[in-house]
């Protein structure tokens, strides 16, 4: 598929490369994240009708516009470090790191941020979707918008990192962006989702340091 794209994997990248890469991106977090963010989104819009204001649809707009922003800039984030990944010969045709170290610390880092206090600031802010309108309602479209914004980064607070391990198990491996979609909406709204997070980043953490370990066998 990248190949499709013109994304040679022993020649540097083009700008058109750098694009291709950056909209694949986008459309995999807007994929993946879409269903952790229609409740907060379905509540927003409730809340506004409750309120009897107008332009219910706008602002739900807005504020999905506030979230995409985020994820979007976040998407051009990931795609900046897959190029230079690319370009200092780290990652393998299969868009995994070519590196067990690198593989490793990608993974450390990760399980590391999931038992941090960020990590659980940003993960009670989203597992309670009504408790963030109530101390974050905004009024208007440009407040709807703020909404959105700040939302969208206690999102990514929540992610980033869950993200990053897509360099280990490869970027484009769908079964890996399923099974980590699945794993984010498991520990947003399942019952012990931040436990089940500390408990997959103490995992992480372990994996990150075994495997080049593993990796000499």
């Amino acid at each position: 598929m990248m190949a499709e794209m013109g994304m040679t994997m022993d020649m540097p990248w083009t700008a058109a490369d750098v694009f291709f890469t950056f909209a694949m991106w986008a459309v995999m977090m807007v994929g993946m994240m879409a269903g952790s963010a229609a409740p907060v989104l379905l509540l927003f819009a409730a809340a506004h009708a409750r309120r009897g204001e107008h332009g219910v649809r706008l602002a739900v707009l807005m504020f999905g516009l506030g979230y995409l922003t985020v994820w979007v800039g976040f998407s051009a984030c990931a795609a900046l470090a897959q190029w230079a990944f690319h370009e200092m010969a780290m990652l393998s045709p299969a868009m995994t790191a070519s590196s067990p170290y690198l593989a490793g610390a990608i993974l450390v880092v990760a399980g590391a941020y999931q038992l941090t206090p960020w990590k659980g600031a940003c993960l009670t802010q989203c597992r309670s979707p009504l408790g963030f309108l109530m101390s974050n309602w905004r009024d208007r479209r440009l407040g709807a918008l703020q909404m959105g914004i700040r939302h969208g980064a206690y999102c990514l607070g929540c992610c980033w990192a869950l993200m990053g391990v897509l360099f280990v198990v490869g970027v484009m491996n769908l079964i890996w962006v399923a099974a980590l979609t699945a794993f984010v909406l498991l520990e947003k709204f399942g019952p012990g989702g931040a436990i089940v997070g500390r408990a997959a980043g103490a995992a992480m953490v372990v994996a990150g340091i075994l495997l080049p370990v593993f990796a000499r066998w």
